[in-house]
Parts: structure tokens; sequence; C-alpha cells
């Protein structure tokens, strides 16, 4: 996922709930499809942060020596610049870039 592309706000503003509610009709659903694609997000930024930074890592065992590295630092910095994951989520959510299923709904549909 590219980062860099997301037009998501980086601090958090109030939200109007009848947003939420226009795709599924459920309030609640709406946060929980929201959740799980910030997890999502999440887990996709530690992996790619945790490759980043394996780059740099020192595999030796002595503590008195701390080495200060500049890319290190920068790369820490940019990821914290970043729009939280579940910004990011919501943005994805009304652009109607998440895509979601209801399987209990889908059985009552059938029956």
């Amino acid at each position: 996922m590219d980062f860099k592309k997301i037009k998501a706000e980086t601090t958090t503003i109030p939200r109007n709930l009848d947003e939420l509610e226009i795709t599924t009709g459920n309030v609640y659903e709406s946060v929980m499809i929201l959740a799980k694609r910030s997890n999502q997000i999440s887990s996709e930024m530690k992996e790619e942060l945790n490759q980043k930074l394996q780059e740099f890592a020192s595999y030796t065992d002595n503590l008195e020596e701390v080495f200060e590295n500049r890319e290190q630092i920068e790369i820490s910095k940019y990821y914290e610049r970043l729009p939280k994951p579940t910004l990011i989520a919501y943005e994805e959510f009304l652009q109607e870039q998440i895509y979601f299923r209801n399987p209990a709904r889908e059985n009552r549909n059938r029956e």
C-alpha cells in the first residue's frame, strides 16, 4: 500500500454519524467495518516499517554502543507523520473503496 497517496486527515476531527450510516444502514456495523480495516492497515504499516528498519539492525549484544543513524530516524519520523490507520480506513470507507459483506444478512436473505 502506498501511504503517500492517501488524502486522509492527519488529526482527529468531529465526524457526522449520518455519513457512517449511509452505506450499511447501521452505524455499529460501519464502525466494525472501519475497525477491521484499520487493523489491516495498521499491520501493513507495521510490517513495512519493520522491513525498512531491519536494514539498520545491529546483531551485536553490546549495550554500551548506541548508533544513531540519520536515515533510520527519518524513516521513523515519516511513519509518525502519516495519518492514523483509523483515519485512513474512514477515508476509504467514505470513498467506497472498502469491500465488505455480512454473512449473517446473506443467510437470512436466502431463507
